[in-house]
Protein backbone atom coordinates (compact mmCIF):
# COMPACT_ATOMS: atom_id res chain seq x y z
CA UNK A 1 0.00 0.00 0.00
CA UNK A 2 1.75 2.99 -0.71
CA UNK A 3 2.25 5.92 1.63
CA UNK A 4 -0.46 8.53 2.33
CA UNK A 5 0.56 11.42 -0.17
CA UNK A 6 0.61 14.73 1.86
CA UNK A 7 -1.69 17.94 0.80
CA UNK A 8 -0.85 21.13 0.62
CA UNK A 9 -2.61 23.48 2.16
CA UNK A 10 -2.77 27.08 0.86
CA UNK A 11 -3.42 29.92 3.91
CA UNK A 12 -6.43 31.71 3.35
CA UNK A 13 -4.42 35.47 1.63
CA UNK A 14 -4.47 38.29 4.06
CA UNK A 15 -5.88 41.19 3.46
CA UNK A 16 -2.71 42.48 0.81
CA UNK A 17 -2.52 38.65 -0.25
CA UNK A 18 -6.26 39.01 -1.55
CA UNK A 19 -5.59 42.79 -3.06
CA UNK A 20 -2.59 41.04 -4.75
CA UNK A 21 -4.34 38.10 -5.81
CA UNK A 22 -7.38 40.30 -7.20
CA UNK A 23 -5.12 42.90 -9.44
CA UNK A 24 -3.64 39.79 -10.83
CA UNK A 25 -6.83 37.79 -11.54
CA UNK A 26 -8.26 41.12 -13.58
CA UNK A 27 -5.08 41.13 -15.68
CA UNK A 28 -5.36 37.06 -16.43
CA UNK A 29 -9.89 37.21 -16.63
CA UNK A 30 -8.55 40.11 -19.73
CA UNK A 31 -5.86 37.93 -21.20
CA UNK A 32 -7.99 34.98 -21.24
CA UNK A 33 -11.09 36.78 -22.49
CA UNK A 34 -8.75 38.08 -25.24
CA UNK A 35 -7.13 34.42 -25.69
CA UNK A 36 -10.87 32.72 -26.04
CA UNK A 37 -11.70 35.45 -28.54
CA UNK A 38 -8.35 34.88 -30.75
CA UNK A 39 -9.06 31.45 -30.71
CA UNK A 40 -12.05 31.56 -31.93
CA UNK A 41 -11.13 34.27 -34.42
CA UNK A 42 -7.33 33.13 -35.59
CA UNK A 43 -6.88 29.98 -34.10
CA UNK A 44 -3.32 29.90 -35.81
CA UNK A 45 -1.79 32.19 -33.28
CA UNK A 46 -1.36 29.87 -30.83
CA UNK A 47 0.57 28.33 -33.16
CA UNK A 48 3.29 31.00 -32.28
CA UNK A 49 5.72 29.98 -29.60
CA UNK A 50 6.21 33.50 -27.87
CA UNK A 51 2.42 34.29 -28.42
CA UNK A 52 1.66 30.99 -26.36
CA UNK A 53 4.65 31.47 -24.00
CA UNK A 54 3.04 35.41 -23.00
CA UNK A 55 -0.11 34.25 -22.57
CA UNK A 56 1.16 31.06 -20.50
CA UNK A 57 3.80 33.46 -18.44
CA UNK A 58 0.00 35.61 -17.48
CA UNK A 59 -1.44 32.84 -15.63
CA UNK A 60 1.80 31.02 -13.95
CA UNK A 61 1.83 34.89 -12.59
CA UNK A 62 -1.62 34.24 -11.20
CA UNK A 63 -0.49 30.94 -9.16
CA UNK A 64 2.18 32.61 -7.59
CA UNK A 65 0.27 35.03 -6.74
CA UNK A 66 -2.29 32.76 -4.99
CA UNK A 67 0.43 30.43 -3.64
CA UNK A 68 2.65 32.68 -2.27
CA UNK A 69 1.67 34.44 1.41
CA UNK A 70 1.97 37.73 0.93
CA UNK A 71 3.02 39.48 4.23
CA UNK A 72 4.00 43.57 4.27
CA UNK A 73 7.58 42.43 3.93
CA UNK A 74 7.18 40.62 0.84
CA UNK A 75 5.11 43.73 -0.45
CA UNK A 76 7.98 44.76 -2.63
CA UNK A 77 8.34 41.36 -4.30
CA UNK A 78 4.81 41.85 -5.48
CA UNK A 79 5.83 44.39 -7.90
CA UNK A 80 7.57 41.77 -9.96
CA UNK A 81 4.16 40.26 -10.84
CA UNK A 82 2.89 43.60 -13.05
CA UNK A 83 6.47 44.38 -14.30
CA UNK A 84 6.26 40.53 -15.69
CA UNK A 85 3.04 41.28 -16.89
CA UNK A 86 4.33 44.26 -18.83
CA UNK A 87 6.47 42.06 -20.50
CA UNK A 88 4.23 39.40 -21.07
CA UNK A 89 1.53 41.62 -22.68
CA UNK A 90 4.25 43.30 -24.72
CA UNK A 91 5.23 39.36 -26.01
CA UNK A 92 1.54 39.13 -27.06
CA UNK A 93 1.47 41.97 -28.61
CA UNK A 94 4.77 41.66 -30.26
CA UNK A 95 3.51 38.31 -31.94
CA UNK A 96 0.69 39.36 -32.73
CA UNK A 97 0.21 43.04 -33.48
CA UNK A 98 -2.50 43.30 -35.46
CA UNK A 99 -4.67 42.45 -32.47
CA UNK A 100 -4.84 45.58 -30.43
CA UNK A 101 -3.59 43.29 -27.40
CA UNK A 102 -1.33 46.67 -26.24
CA UNK A 103 -4.24 48.37 -24.83
CA UNK A 104 -3.71 45.40 -21.51
CA UNK A 105 -0.20 47.38 -20.77
CA UNK A 106 -2.85 49.38 -18.68
CA UNK A 107 -4.14 47.52 -16.06
CA UNK A 108 -0.10 46.99 -14.71
CA UNK A 109 0.54 50.52 -15.20
CA UNK A 110 -2.53 51.05 -13.14
CA UNK A 111 -1.63 48.23 -10.65
CA UNK A 112 2.34 49.50 -10.39
CA UNK A 113 1.20 53.20 -9.80
CA UNK A 114 -1.53 53.23 -7.24
CA UNK A 115 0.62 50.90 -5.10
CA UNK A 116 4.08 51.91 -5.20
CA UNK A 117 4.56 55.58 -4.76
CA UNK A 118 6.31 57.45 -7.56
CA UNK A 119 8.76 55.43 -8.48
CA UNK A 120 5.88 52.60 -9.22
CA UNK A 121 4.10 54.82 -11.29
CA UNK A 122 7.16 56.09 -13.79
CA UNK A 123 8.60 52.46 -14.09
CA UNK A 124 5.55 51.11 -15.06
CA UNK A 125 5.21 54.01 -18.12
CA UNK A 126 9.07 53.61 -18.84
CA UNK A 127 9.15 49.76 -18.71
CA UNK A 128 5.74 49.64 -21.34
CA UNK A 129 6.85 52.19 -23.23
CA UNK A 130 10.64 51.16 -23.63
CA UNK A 131 9.93 47.47 -24.36
CA UNK A 132 7.50 48.89 -27.14
CA UNK A 133 10.54 51.14 -28.58
CA UNK A 134 12.98 49.02 -28.16
CA UNK A 135 11.31 46.17 -30.12
CA UNK A 136 10.65 48.44 -32.78
CA UNK A 137 14.08 49.64 -33.28
CA UNK A 138 15.13 46.44 -33.33
CA UNK A 139 12.59 45.25 -35.59
CA UNK A 140 14.39 47.22 -38.25
CA UNK A 141 11.56 48.50 -40.05
CA UNK A 142 10.87 52.28 -40.92
CA UNK A 143 7.95 54.11 -39.43
CA UNK A 144 4.78 54.87 -40.66
CA UNK A 145 1.88 56.16 -39.94
CA UNK A 146 0.49 53.04 -38.53
CA UNK A 147 2.78 53.17 -35.94
CA UNK A 148 1.62 56.70 -34.50
CA UNK A 149 -1.18 54.88 -31.89
CA UNK A 150 1.36 52.47 -30.83
CA UNK A 151 4.27 54.72 -30.41
CA UNK A 152 2.97 57.92 -29.66
CA UNK A 153 -0.63 57.56 -28.61
CA UNK A 154 -0.27 55.08 -26.11
CA UNK A 155 3.00 55.96 -24.02
CA UNK A 156 0.80 59.75 -23.69
CA UNK A 157 -2.18 57.92 -22.70
CA UNK A 158 -0.28 55.04 -20.12
CA UNK A 159 1.25 59.00 -18.70
CA UNK A 160 -1.77 60.66 -18.28
CA UNK A 161 -3.47 56.96 -16.91
CA UNK A 162 -0.33 56.72 -14.44
CA UNK A 163 -0.15 60.29 -13.37
CA UNK A 164 -3.98 60.09 -12.42
CA UNK A 165 -3.69 56.89 -10.51
CA UNK A 166 -1.11 57.77 -8.62
CA UNK A 167 -2.31 61.68 -7.26
CA UNK A 168 -5.62 59.63 -6.92
CA UNK A 169 -3.99 56.92 -4.97
CA UNK A 170 -2.09 59.97 -2.70
CA UNK A 171 -5.31 61.76 -1.99
CA UNK A 172 -6.65 58.11 -1.32
CA UNK A 173 -3.94 56.92 0.94
CA UNK A 174 -4.06 60.73 3.09
CA UNK A 175 -8.38 60.32 3.51
CA UNK A 176 -7.43 56.94 5.12
CA UNK A 177 -4.58 58.17 7.52
CA UNK A 178 -6.78 61.65 8.57
CA UNK A 179 -9.77 58.88 8.89
CA UNK A 180 -7.48 56.61 10.77
CA UNK A 181 -6.10 59.58 12.58
CA UNK A 182 -9.87 61.18 13.48
CA UNK A 183 -10.93 57.73 14.28
CA UNK A 184 -7.76 57.22 17.06
CA UNK A 185 -8.92 60.57 18.61
CA UNK A 186 -12.49 59.64 18.80
CA UNK A 187 -11.56 56.72 20.57
CA UNK A 188 -9.46 58.26 22.65
CA UNK A 189 -12.19 61.15 23.90
CA UNK A 190 -14.81 58.45 23.97
CA UNK A 191 -12.58 56.67 26.44
CA UNK A 192 -11.95 59.48 28.33
CA UNK A 193 -15.61 60.11 28.07
CA UNK A 194 -16.06 56.83 30.07
CA UNK A 195 -13.48 57.49 32.60
CA UNK A 196 -14.54 60.71 33.43
CA UNK A 197 -18.32 59.06 33.71
CA UNK A 198 -16.85 56.11 35.77
CA UNK A 199 -15.14 58.18 38.37
CA UNK A 200 -17.71 60.86 38.30
CA UNK A 201 -20.09 57.92 39.20
CA UNK A 202 -17.63 56.77 41.99
CA UNK A 203 -17.66 60.53 43.21
CA UNK A 204 -21.15 61.15 43.41
CA UNK A 205 -21.97 57.32 44.87
CA UNK A 206 -19.56 57.95 47.54
CA UNK A 207 -20.59 61.23 49.24
CA UNK A 208 -22.82 61.09 51.95
CA UNK A 209 -25.67 63.60 50.52
CA UNK A 210 -28.16 62.44 48.12
CA UNK A 211 -28.30 63.55 44.47
CA UNK A 212 -30.75 63.34 41.63
CA UNK A 213 -30.58 65.03 38.26
CA UNK A 214 -33.01 65.51 35.06
CA UNK A 215 -32.76 66.58 31.47
CA UNK A 216 -34.77 69.57 30.16
CA UNK A 217 -37.61 67.59 29.74
CA UNK A 218 -38.26 66.86 33.46
CA UNK A 219 -36.89 63.22 33.00
CA UNK A 220 -34.22 61.92 35.46
CA UNK A 221 -30.63 61.43 34.33
CA UNK A 222 -28.65 60.22 37.88
CA UNK A 223 -29.56 59.51 41.14
CA UNK A 224 -27.45 58.78 44.15
CA UNK A 225 -26.29 55.53 46.42
CA UNK A 226 -27.61 57.89 49.41
CA UNK A 227 -30.82 59.00 47.68
CA UNK A 228 -31.51 55.28 47.33
CA UNK A 229 -30.80 55.25 50.60
CA UNK A 230 -32.74 57.66 51.89
CA UNK A 231 -36.19 56.56 50.00
CA UNK A 232 -35.42 53.11 51.31
CA UNK A 233 -35.19 54.04 54.85
CA UNK A 234 -38.82 55.83 55.04
CA UNK A 235 -40.32 53.21 52.82
CA UNK A 236 -41.00 54.72 49.77
CA UNK A 237 -41.79 52.88 46.76
CA UNK A 238 -39.20 51.53 44.53
CA UNK A 239 -40.17 53.05 41.54
CA UNK A 240 -40.38 56.53 43.29
CA UNK A 241 -37.62 59.34 43.09
CA UNK A 242 -38.64 61.71 46.26
CA UNK A 243 -40.36 60.69 48.95
CA UNK A 244 -44.16 60.35 48.54
CA UNK A 245 -45.37 63.36 51.62
CA UNK A 246 -42.83 65.32 53.23
CA UNK A 247 -43.67 67.94 56.23
CA UNK A 248 -42.75 71.51 56.96
CA UNK A 249 -40.58 72.39 59.57
CA UNK A 250 -43.26 72.34 62.00
CA UNK A 251 -43.14 68.50 61.15
CA UNK A 252 -47.14 68.61 60.99
CA UNK A 253 -47.77 70.61 57.65
CA UNK A 254 -47.32 68.67 54.40
CA UNK A 255 -45.99 69.98 51.87
CA UNK A 256 -48.58 70.89 48.92
CA UNK A 257 -47.16 69.89 45.10
CA UNK A 258 -46.14 73.31 43.83
CA UNK A 259 -44.51 73.74 47.20
CA UNK A 260 -42.19 70.51 47.08
CA UNK A 261 -38.58 71.45 46.12
CA UNK A 262 -38.31 68.97 43.36
CA UNK A 263 -41.49 70.15 41.53
CA UNK A 264 -40.03 73.85 42.36
CA UNK A 265 -36.35 72.82 40.22
CA UNK A 266 -38.27 71.00 37.99
CA UNK A 267 -40.62 74.59 37.20
CA UNK A 268 -36.40 75.95 36.25
CA UNK A 269 -36.43 77.88 40.10
CA UNK A 270 -33.18 77.48 42.30
CA UNK A 271 -32.99 77.65 46.03
CA UNK A 272 -31.13 77.05 49.02
CA UNK A 273 -31.54 74.81 51.80
CA UNK A 274 -34.81 74.18 52.06
CA UNK A 275 -35.94 72.08 55.04
CA UNK A 276 -38.59 69.61 55.07
CA UNK A 277 -38.98 66.61 57.66
CA UNK A 278 -40.28 62.99 56.34
CA UNK A 279 -42.04 60.48 58.20
CA UNK A 280 -45.38 60.54 59.62
CA UNK A 281 -45.84 62.21 62.82
CA UNK A 282 -45.59 59.30 65.51
CA UNK A 283 -43.11 57.78 63.45
CA UNK A 284 -39.08 57.41 62.76
CA UNK A 285 -38.38 60.65 61.47
CA UNK A 286 -35.33 62.59 59.40
CA UNK A 287 -35.03 66.23 58.28
CA UNK A 288 -33.31 67.08 55.10
CA UNK A 289 -32.10 70.37 53.48
CA UNK A 290 -32.92 70.82 49.59
CA UNK A 291 -30.80 72.69 46.95
CA UNK A 292 -31.53 73.00 43.63
CA UNK A 293 -29.53 74.51 40.65
CA UNK A 294 -30.57 74.66 36.86
CA UNK A 295 -28.09 73.31 33.92
CA UNK A 296 -27.12 75.44 30.75
CA UNK A 297 -25.67 74.10 27.65
CA UNK A 298 -23.14 76.22 25.79
CA UNK A 299 -25.67 78.49 24.53
CA UNK A 300 -26.85 79.45 27.61
CA UNK A 301 -30.32 77.65 27.47
CA UNK A 302 -31.78 75.71 30.13
CA UNK A 303 -30.80 72.17 30.03
CA UNK A 304 -31.93 70.26 33.06
CA UNK A 305 -30.99 70.34 36.61
CA UNK A 306 -29.62 69.15 39.88
CA UNK A 307 -31.17 68.94 43.51
CA UNK A 308 -29.27 68.35 46.39
CA UNK A 309 -30.43 67.03 49.64
CA UNK A 310 -28.59 66.74 53.03
CA UNK A 311 -29.23 64.74 55.84
CA UNK A 312 -29.90 67.52 58.33
CA UNK A 313 -31.72 65.12 61.18
CA UNK A 314 -28.75 65.61 63.61
CA UNK A 315 -28.08 69.14 63.53
CA UNK A 316 -31.52 70.22 64.28
CA UNK A 317 -31.68 67.46 66.88
CA UNK A 318 -28.59 68.91 68.40
CA UNK A 319 -29.66 72.72 67.71
CA UNK A 320 -32.89 71.43 70.05
CA UNK A 321 -31.29 69.95 72.54
CA UNK A 322 -29.05 72.75 73.04
CA UNK A 323 -31.78 75.20 72.95
CA UNK A 324 -33.08 72.90 75.72
CA UNK A 325 -30.02 72.88 78.00
CA UNK A 326 -29.53 76.64 77.49
CA UNK A 327 -33.24 77.11 78.36
CA UNK A 328 -32.78 74.76 81.27
CA UNK A 329 -29.80 75.84 82.61
CA UNK A 330 -31.21 79.45 82.42
CA UNK A 331 -34.16 78.44 84.59
CA UNK A 332 -32.31 76.94 87.18
CA UNK A 333 -29.83 79.26 87.66
CA UNK A 334 -32.30 82.37 88.39
CA UNK A 335 -33.73 80.92 91.07
CA UNK A 336 -29.95 80.94 93.17
CA UNK A 337 -29.36 84.51 91.58
CA UNK A 338 -32.50 85.88 92.72
CA UNK A 339 -31.92 84.64 96.41
CA UNK A 340 -28.18 86.11 96.34
CA UNK A 341 -30.03 89.37 95.01
CA UNK A 342 -32.14 89.57 98.05
CA UNK A 343 -29.65 88.90 100.62
CA UNK A 344 -27.12 91.48 98.84
CA UNK A 345 -29.83 94.21 98.67
CA UNK A 346 -30.61 92.84 102.97
CA UNK A 347 -27.08 93.47 103.71
CA UNK A 348 -26.02 96.86 101.78
CA UNK A 349 -28.82 98.22 104.12
CA UNK A 350 -27.24 96.98 107.34
CA UNK A 351 -26.09 100.38 109.51
CA UNK A 352 -23.20 98.65 110.80
CA UNK A 353 -21.29 98.44 107.28
CA UNK A 354 -18.33 100.39 106.38
CA UNK A 355 -18.18 102.06 103.35
CA UNK A 356 -15.84 100.27 101.45
CA UNK A 357 -17.60 97.15 102.15
CA UNK A 358 -21.11 98.62 101.70
CA UNK A 359 -19.43 99.93 98.23
CA UNK A 360 -18.28 96.23 97.55
CA UNK A 361 -21.74 95.09 98.37
CA UNK A 362 -23.29 97.51 95.69
CA UNK A 363 -21.18 96.37 93.09
CA UNK A 364 -21.42 92.79 93.78
CA UNK A 365 -25.30 93.41 93.99
CA UNK A 366 -25.07 95.32 90.53
CA UNK A 367 -23.31 92.53 88.76
CA UNK A 368 -25.87 89.87 90.17
CA UNK A 369 -28.75 92.10 88.77
CA UNK A 370 -27.21 92.01 85.04
CA UNK A 371 -26.29 87.96 85.60
CA UNK A 372 -30.44 87.98 85.96
CA UNK A 373 -30.57 90.15 82.88
CA UNK A 374 -28.20 87.85 81.09
CA UNK A 375 -30.03 84.74 82.41
CA UNK A 376 -33.37 86.11 81.31
CA UNK A 377 -32.03 87.19 77.63
CA UNK A 378 -30.75 83.39 77.54
CA UNK A 379 -34.46 82.18 78.39
CA UNK A 380 -35.72 84.52 76.19
CA UNK A 381 -33.47 83.23 73.66
CA UNK A 382 -34.64 79.76 73.93
CA UNK A 383 -37.80 79.91 73.82
CA UNK A 384 -38.89 82.58 71.33
CA UNK A 385 -36.92 81.96 67.79
CA UNK A 386 -37.44 85.93 66.87
CA UNK A 387 -35.15 86.41 69.88
CA UNK A 388 -37.17 89.82 70.97
CA UNK A 389 -35.68 91.69 73.68
CA UNK A 390 -37.26 94.23 75.88
CA UNK A 391 -35.70 97.53 76.75
CA UNK A 392 -37.39 100.15 79.15
CA UNK A 393 -35.89 103.29 77.88
CA UNK A 394 -34.94 106.85 80.80
CA UNK A 395 -32.67 109.39 80.45
CA UNK A 396 -29.65 108.22 81.88
CA UNK A 397 -25.87 109.08 81.76
CA UNK A 398 -23.90 106.31 79.11
CA UNK A 399 -20.47 107.82 80.70
CA UNK A 400 -21.66 107.23 84.24
CA UNK A 401 -22.69 103.85 83.53
CA UNK A 402 -19.17 103.33 81.50
CA UNK A 403 -17.32 104.02 84.88
CA UNK A 404 -19.45 101.60 86.97
CA UNK A 405 -18.51 99.15 84.44
CA UNK A 406 -14.74 99.75 84.51
CA UNK A 407 -14.87 99.83 88.22
CA UNK A 408 -16.10 96.15 87.98
CA UNK A 409 -13.40 94.52 85.76
CA UNK A 410 -10.67 96.58 87.51
CA UNK A 411 -9.54 93.82 89.98
CA UNK A 412 -9.96 91.05 86.86
CA UNK A 413 -7.79 93.14 85.06
CA UNK A 414 -4.78 93.97 88.13
CA UNK A 415 -4.60 90.56 88.41
CA UNK A 416 -3.60 90.23 84.82
CA UNK A 417 -1.34 93.43 84.49
CA UNK A 418 -3.78 95.01 82.13
CA UNK A 419 -4.22 98.88 82.42
CA UNK A 420 -7.19 100.54 81.31
CA UNK A 421 -6.93 103.37 80.05
CA UNK A 422 -10.64 105.90 80.22
CA UNK A 423 -10.88 108.81 78.28
CA UNK A 424 -14.41 110.14 78.99
CA UNK A 425 -14.00 114.17 79.02
CA UNK A 426 -17.78 114.42 80.45
CA UNK A 427 -21.18 113.52 80.65
CA UNK A 428 -23.18 111.28 77.55
CA UNK A 429 -27.10 111.90 78.20
CA UNK A 430 -28.95 110.03 75.99
CA UNK A 431 -32.37 108.16 76.29
CA UNK A 432 -31.61 104.34 76.71
CA UNK A 433 -32.37 101.17 79.48
CA UNK A 434 -29.34 101.72 81.80
CA UNK A 435 -29.87 98.25 82.83
CA UNK A 436 -29.23 96.96 78.94
CA UNK A 437 -26.51 99.72 78.50
CA UNK A 438 -24.76 98.10 80.98
CA UNK A 439 -24.74 95.29 80.12
CA UNK A 440 -23.50 96.01 76.81
CA UNK A 441 -20.78 98.12 77.90
CA UNK A 442 -20.18 95.33 80.80
CA UNK A 443 -19.76 92.48 77.91
CA UNK A 444 -17.07 94.38 75.91
CA UNK A 445 -15.32 95.36 78.67
CA UNK A 446 -15.36 91.58 80.23
CA UNK A 447 -13.96 90.06 76.98
CA UNK A 448 -11.55 92.73 76.94
CA UNK A 449 -10.07 91.64 79.75
CA UNK A 450 -10.63 87.79 78.69
CA UNK A 451 -9.09 87.68 75.32
CA UNK A 452 -5.89 90.20 76.09
CA UNK A 453 -2.72 89.38 76.91
CA UNK A 454 -1.16 89.65 80.17
CA UNK A 455 0.32 93.02 81.12
CA UNK A 456 -1.91 94.31 77.89
CA UNK A 457 -3.86 97.52 77.96
CA UNK A 458 -7.65 98.42 77.14
CA UNK A 459 -8.75 101.73 76.36
CA UNK A 460 -12.19 103.23 76.86
CA UNK A 461 -13.34 106.38 74.84
CA UNK A 462 -17.26 107.33 75.69
CA UNK A 463 -18.38 110.92 74.39
CA UNK A 464 -21.32 112.63 72.71
CA UNK A 465 -20.77 112.66 68.51
CA UNK A 466 -23.41 114.70 67.05
CA UNK A 467 -27.34 112.91 68.19
CA UNK A 468 -25.23 109.65 69.27
CA UNK A 469 -23.54 109.04 72.09
CA UNK A 470 -20.39 107.08 70.57
CA UNK A 471 -18.29 104.25 73.14
CA UNK A 472 -15.58 102.87 72.14
CA UNK A 473 -13.35 99.49 73.83
CA UNK A 474 -10.38 99.04 72.16
CA UNK A 475 -7.96 96.28 73.49
CA UNK A 476 -4.58 94.29 72.70
CA UNK A 477 -5.87 91.27 72.66
CA UNK A 478 -5.98 87.98 70.35
CA UNK A 479 -7.98 90.02 67.70
CA UNK A 480 -10.35 88.42 64.63
CA UNK A 481 -9.87 87.21 61.56
CA UNK A 482 -11.50 88.88 59.20
CA UNK A 483 -13.77 85.59 57.82
CA UNK A 484 -14.66 85.20 61.72
CA UNK A 485 -15.76 88.87 62.01
CA UNK A 486 -18.77 88.32 59.44
CA UNK A 487 -20.16 85.87 62.14
CA UNK A 488 -18.68 87.34 65.16
CA UNK A 489 -22.64 88.25 66.31
CA UNK A 490 -23.68 85.29 65.14
CA UNK A 491 -25.59 83.67 68.15
CA UNK A 492 -23.19 80.50 69.89
CA UNK A 493 -20.28 81.53 67.48
CA UNK A 494 -16.92 81.70 68.88
CA UNK A 495 -13.90 82.93 66.57
CA UNK A 496 -11.49 80.75 66.12
CA UNK A 497 -8.81 82.60 68.53
CA UNK A 498 -11.15 82.33 70.81
CA UNK A 499 -11.62 78.64 70.43
CA UNK A 500 -7.97 78.12 70.53
CA UNK A 501 -7.60 80.27 74.06
CA UNK A 502 -8.01 78.56 76.99
CA UNK A 503 -11.00 80.70 77.78
CA UNK A 504 -14.38 79.42 78.24
CA UNK A 505 -17.25 81.11 76.54
CA UNK A 506 -21.14 80.45 75.21
CA UNK A 507 -20.82 82.73 72.36
CA UNK A 508 -23.96 84.69 73.12
CA UNK A 509 -22.64 87.72 74.62
CA UNK A 510 -22.20 90.27 71.39
CA UNK A 511 -25.21 88.51 69.66
CA UNK A 512 -27.40 89.75 72.42
CA UNK A 513 -25.06 93.15 72.75
CA UNK A 514 -25.86 93.71 69.31
CA UNK A 515 -29.70 93.53 69.80
CA UNK A 516 -29.43 95.35 72.71
CA UNK A 517 -27.57 98.12 70.38
CA UNK A 518 -30.55 97.56 67.70
CA UNK A 519 -33.57 97.40 69.50
CA UNK A 520 -31.97 101.43 71.06
CA UNK A 521 -31.78 101.96 67.52
CA UNK A 522 -28.21 102.03 67.50
CA UNK A 523 -25.37 99.70 66.32
CA UNK A 524 -22.19 97.69 67.66
CA UNK A 525 -19.59 96.78 65.04
CA UNK A 526 -16.27 95.59 64.93
CA UNK A 527 -12.73 95.93 63.94
CA UNK A 528 -10.06 93.48 64.67
CA UNK A 529 -6.09 91.78 63.68
CA UNK A 530 -5.32 89.06 63.99
CA UNK A 531 -2.32 89.30 67.36
CA UNK A 532 -2.42 93.13 67.38
CA UNK A 533 -6.30 93.66 68.99
CA UNK A 534 -9.68 94.66 68.57
CA UNK A 535 -11.89 97.74 68.42
CA UNK A 536 -15.73 97.33 69.24
CA UNK A 537 -18.28 100.36 68.96
CA UNK A 538 -21.34 100.90 70.17
CA UNK A 539 -23.30 103.71 69.37
CA UNK A 540 -26.95 104.73 70.70
CA UNK A 541 -29.09 107.62 69.35
CA UNK A 542 -29.71 110.72 71.93
CA UNK A 543 -33.36 110.56 71.13
CA UNK A 544 -35.29 107.15 70.68
CA UNK A 545 -38.00 107.23 68.01
CA UNK A 546 -41.08 107.18 68.96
Amino acid sequence: MAPPQSATVVAPPGRLGRYILNSQLLISAALLAFAAVVFAVQPTAFEEPLFFGAILLVFVLTGVALLVHWTPERKKWAALLPVLDIVAIVGVREAEPQLGSVLFLVLPVIWLARNYKLAGAVGGVVLSVGLLWTLRVVSGEPLSSADFGTQVLLPMTLVFISTTTYATSRRSTSQRVLLRQQSALVESALVRARNQERVLDEIINAVEFGVIAFDRNGAPTLMNDAHRRSLREFGAPQSALVHPVIYHADRTTPFTEVERPYHRALAGEEFENVVYWVGAPGEARGAYSATARQITNLAGEADGGVVVVRDTTLELEAISARENLGASVSHELRTPLTSIIGFLELAVDAPELEDDTKRMIEIAARNSERMLALVTDLLQAAGDKDGTLTISPERCDVAAIARVAIESVNLAARKRDITIEVDIPGPAVTEADPVRVGQVIDNLLTNAVKYNRSGGAISVDVRPVDDTVVVAVTDTGVGVSLDDQAHLFDPFFRAGTARDSSVVGTGLGLGISRDIARRHGGSLSVTSEVGVGSTFTFVLPVKQKD
